[in-house]
């Protein structure tokens, strides 16, 4: 049974009262696992979070996890001036954010915990749309595009009007999405309803029957029967002739292209020394690959998992990315690629934790 994804500006600022432990209004139980969890960041992420999160509040009635959305790059922002432990990402570090890192002093733990793909959907009484061409996208959404009409994207759609709906541009899911599409991040048209909200455009898409959107599967998901999902060709027959629809499979082995992805958790390991953070990570990772399906997502491989998990582990600190998306990534040869060999798994790695980036970042 899938999880429902609840309204992304609700926060954990409460702990969970278990009767089993002390009972509402009771003191802490001597020895039980208790603080505080500041967690900000992508809408995308939030769901896996919020998932973890309300587990680990409940298997610890002394916890309290906090989780903001205010987009990859504004948790990026609140995490890079010290605000909060652990930043939600559907994008990896961009170069300008490992510049103010470097600048500040300021380490991470790059841990990737989910595939998703990006949607492309329309409203359900769209009946001449079933698939886009990434030239047809890139038409649409590029920078100075003229395109407001159906008729416009592709010979035989009919003279209606086009109405846009995206993730705002501090949302990682944007950036994502117009480096796969227009060959740049942040390179898009600015005439479209945006929001860091992905609820409110599903609730766009769903009640405008001229509109085209885009957002993270788990959201269409949980909204199937109000929209309608659109097959992406690549152009590429490597990745499967035609037209391709996102599935657990075609995100997780790359074939729907180029809209998949991987999400992730960055840590700061000045936090991960406190036992509540250090032992809500753990949770996280170990309970990842269950909960990621639960709301939407597609889990990493159980290898992928346990790899993630020695990371963190060994407190490997950088990037295993420069700032493309990386479109065809494979996970595992990262993971294992930025792991020292020479440490045993638990020993924190003190010569990475002195750089912040494993490879060289692009500008």
């Amino acid at each position: 049974m899938k999880r429902s994804i609840r309204h992304a500006a609700l926060l954990f600022l409460l702990p969970v009262c278990l009767i089993a432990a002390s009972g509402c209004g009771g003191g802490a139980v001597e020895g039980e696992l208790s603080g505080a969890v500041q967690i900000d960041g992508s809408s995308t992420v939030y769901p896996i979070t919020e998932a973890v999160a309300e587990e680990f509040m409940i298997a610890h009635g002394q916890a309290r996890v906090t989780v903001g959305v205010s987009g990859t790059g504004g948790g990026f922002s609140k995490f890079l001036r010290g605000e909060t432990d652990i930043n939600d990402a559907s994008r990896v570090i961009k170069s300008s954010e490992l510049e103010l890192a470097s600048r500040d002093g300021i380490d991470f733990i790059e841990l990737p915990v989910a595939y998703d793909g990006l949607v492309v959907v329309v409203h359900p009484d769209n009946d001449w749309a079933d698939c886009l061409t990434v030239d047809e996208l890139q038409a649409i959404w590029e920078p100075g595009s003229q395109i407001n009409n159906w008729s416009e994207v592709r010979p035989g759609f009919p003279d209606r009007e086009l109405a846009l709906y995206g993730p705002g541009t501090d949302s990682g899911t944007y950036d994502y999405f117009t480096e796969a599409v227009a060959g740049e991040s942040g390179a898009s048209r600015s005439d479209f309803t945006a929001s860091e909200d992905d609820n409110v455009l599903v609730q766009g898409v769903s009640g405008d029957p001229h509109a085209l959107g885009f957002f993270g599967i788990a959201y269409y998901e949980e909204n199937a029967e109000r929209l309608k999902l659109l097959a992406i060709d690549d152009g590429d027959p490597e990745n499967g002739e035609g037209c391709v629809l996102p599935t657990p499979a075609t995100v997780e082995n790359g074939t729907y292209a180029p809209l998949s992805r991987a999400l992730f958790i960055y840590v700061r390991p000045v936090a991960a020394e406190q036992e509540i953070v250090r032992e809500f990570v753990h949770f996280y990772i170990t309970r990842a690959r269950e909960l990621a399906g639960e709301v939407g997502y597609v889990p990493l491989t159980a290898e992928e998992y346990d790899l993630v998990l020695e990371r963190f582990e060994r407190r490997v600190t950088g990037t295993m990315f420069g700032e493309e998306a990386h479109v065809g990534v494979t996970m595992r040869e990262l993971l294992t690629r930025y792991m020292p060999a020479e440490l045993s798994s638990g020993e924190p790695d003190s010569e990475a934790s002195d750089s912040l980036v494993s490879q060289p970042v692009s500008e």
